[in-house]
């Protein structure tokens, strides 16, 4: 995030173009990739349930269906870079809505469990190409004066389309009597509830023609006409437009292209500052966060909780995680990174705790007492609130920041993929430990809350004020 006073671009640019308006409509046509990112991640809390039923599938089984989206994640985040760098960033972005759209109908419409997962696998890989292409495409053609604010656009997608998913599935099921595998349109209520993403991933595609190529892009394929007049839509027409290209070239002419091989250091084998990017990333999932976004309706129901009522609290959770959000934004350039990701591990080590002692007294008839379950209830609002205020918004700061430039790419990449297994490992096993043990499952999510706390401390230097040249 940027100051929010208007302030000269780089060679004293004009911070005000002549069609901010338009700027902000790309920016948002290209966040809708972050908007499907967060729908399409947490849509499935709405049908766990209905496909346990369906399939009459254990909970180890049910656990991979629903984590096997992060494999496609995964994938996706690898390769779109480098599809983006030959055909495009509006050519990724289409594919992307593509992919949404086939997964969306197929999720709905499932012959068989493995095709189901096939089509999270496919959602998945959407999901990756969203996460690297909109930020990407959004820094290109912003305005240098505006990028930090046009850049929250993506995070803000996300966290909104986690919170409209959660709207939609109440909705759904409430059309539904409540009953999860109740009739909807022909099909299972849990089937509407894959397939409505179609909507938003149409949408998303149409928006793709709607908006012009990056600049760089353009540039790097030798078309400086069509790059001139895009710049000129989105930075104003007092540019000096040789230069401009002239200055793009240069920097994509000087870029190191970091390698796996610069992160290696002699005893350690990755160097430090690269372990300390993973731990962020993996301390970011080890908390459990996407337990309260993929599992917190089948969470409440397994404490005795009515379907509608659990739907209705996986909205409300989302509206904090927003709410969160937005008080990360605006103090994360204000009282630092470092402070804001220990307020919110102390913030979340209580309440989780809280979560702890509160399912310690589920009963054999698996339900909580009026004391407990109002406990469980307050404190899960308030984890979800201290992470998204701390750690869901400054580890993707600090993994922006922290690493020298030689090494920044490949650092980033390689930190993001430790987050993605991270997921996958919290997502897999938590149906299996909640069988086991659902009290102490939150007793290990706490501990490595407490854990972030000291490794912060040690290891995570602020990076707040100072430039990306004095990372090293």
């Amino acid at each position: 995030m940027t100051s929010t006073a208007p302030v000269a671009g780089p060679e004293g640019r004009q911070a005000h173009p002549d069609h901010l308006g338009h700027v902000i409509f790309i920016t948002a046509a290209a966040a809708m990739g972050g908007f499907l990112f967060g729908y399409d991640s947490s849509v499935i809390n709405g049908a766990v349930e209905g496909i346990r039923g369906k399939y009459d599938i254990g909970s180890g089984t049910l656990a991979q269906v629903i984590a096997i989206a992060l494999i496609g994640c995964a994938i996706g985040a690898a390769t779109a870079g480098r599809i983006a760098d030959r055909i495009g960033r509006i050519r990724v972005m289409q594919i992307a809505a593509v992919l949404f759209t086939a997964s969306a109908v197929g999720s709905a419409l499932p012959f068989a469990l493995w095709d189901l997962a096939m089509w999270r696998v496919l959602g998945g890989i959407a999901i990756g190409m969203a996460s690297v292409i909109g930020p990407a495409y959004i820094a290109e053609v912003s305005p240098p004066a505006y990028r930090g604010r046009l850049g929250s656009f993506q995070q803000a997608a996300i966290v909104i389309g986690i919170a409209v998913s959660q709207l939609v599935n109440w909705g759904l099921l409430n059309a539904a009597d409540g009953d999860q595998r109740g009739e909807l349109m022909g099909l299972e209520v849990w089937q509407v509830m894959l397939g409505v993403m179609v909507v938003p991933a149409v949408i998303y595609g149409l928006l793709s023609f709607a908006i012009p190529e990056s600049p760089r892009f353009l540039i790097s394929v030798g078309k400086t006409a069509q790059a001139k007049k895009v710049l000129a839509d989105v930075e104003g027409k007092n540019v000096d437009f040789d230069a401009r290209v002239a200055e793009i070239e240069h920097a994509m002419r000087s870029e190191h292209k970091s390698t796996f091989h610069d992160l290696l250091g002699s005893r350690m084998g990755f160097l430090p500052i690269v372990w300390v990017g993973i731990g962020l990333s993996v301390f970011q999932q080890l908390v459990g966060i996407n337990v309260a976004f993929y599992y917190s309706s089948t969470l409440w129901q397994s404490v005795g909780i009515d379907p509608s009522s659990s739907f209705l609290y996986s909205f409300t959770t989302s509206i904090v995680n927003i709410i969160g959000t937005v008080i990360a934004m605006i103090f994360v350039d204000r009282i630092g990174r470092r402070p804001l990701a220990l307020i919110g591990s102390a913030g979340m080590a209580v309440s989780l705790a809280l979560e702890a002692w509160a399912f310690s007294a589920k009963t054999a008839e698996g339900t909580l007492p009026n004391t407990e379950g109002t406990v469980a209830l307050i404190a899960a609002h308030v984890f979800v609130l201290f992470f998204a205020l701390s750690w869901g918004v400054v580890v993707w700061v600090f993994l922006g920041e922290m690493f020298p430039n030689r090494i920044r790419a490949a650092a980033l990449g390689v930190a993001a993929s430790a987050q993605w297994i991270a997921n996958w490992a919290i997502t897999a096993s938590f149906p299996s430990l909640a069988d086991w043990n659902l009290s102490g499952t939150y007793l290990i999510y706490t501990f490595f809350a407490l854990l972030s706390i000291p490794f912060v401390l040690k290891f995570v230097k602020e990076t707040k004020g100072k430039t990306l040249e004095e990372m090293g």
